[in-house]
């Protein structure tokens, strides 16, 4: 991180003096970009990617060099603009979360063994049932478990507002729905 926040891979160019747009860049930085980020790993199953994604989203808005009327949404919508972008190449798709990747992300002790065997058990369910949904349905889970608003999730998925909560709904159970179907796939 520099000195101003930021983090230093950013590459940006930070003057002695803060103009009023950056004090906002910055507060918002440290609010949101924990959130983006897990948003980002979970829907990719990539923590390096995950955090390229994130930084990249807001240096696009560092860029702009203003904020946008909803913030949140606009670095969403632009994250999942890159994610797709990268997503088409084949090297990217190749890359999944490993449970040693996972490791040195996590500064946790590791688990048991019974932990561990149960926990990767359920990670496993959790991608499995995660993969096998529409992307949609997927990115309203993803989003909705960052606590985005339903209007936030309307605008970044381009969906009627009214019909947001009926939609999760049937997201949900469609993932309980995989999720059961991953232990009992008989």
């Amino acid at each position: 991180m520099t000195a101003k926040g930021l983090p230093a891979t950013m590459g940006l160019r930070v003057s002695d003096q803060a103009t009023p747009f950056h004090d906002e860049f910055v507060a918002l930085f440290k609010k949101q970009f924990d959130g983006l980020y897990r948003f980002l790993d979970r829907l990719s199953g990539d923590p390096d990617l995950a955090s390229d994604l994130a930084q990249d989203s807001f240096a696009k808005l560092y860029q702009r060099g203003a904020l946008p009327d909803r913030p949140n949404a606009w670095l969403v919508t632009v994250a999942l603009n890159l994610f797709r972008n990268t997503r088409s190449t084949a090297s990217r798709r190749l890359r999944l979360l490993t449970v040693e990747r996972a490791e040195h992300v996590h500064a946790d002790p590791p688990p048991s063994p019974e932990g561990a065997a149960v926990a990767e058990d359920r990670r496993r369910g959790v991608r499995l049932a995660l993969d096998r949904l529409p992307e949609r349905d997927r990115q309203l889970l993803l989003l909705r478990a960052e606590g985005m608003s339903y209007r936030d999730l309307a605008d970044v998925l381009q969906l009627n507002e009214a019909s947001v909560g009926t939609l999760l709904a049937r997201a949900k159970r469609a993932f309980r729905e995989r999720y059961d179907e991953a232990f009992d796939p008989s």
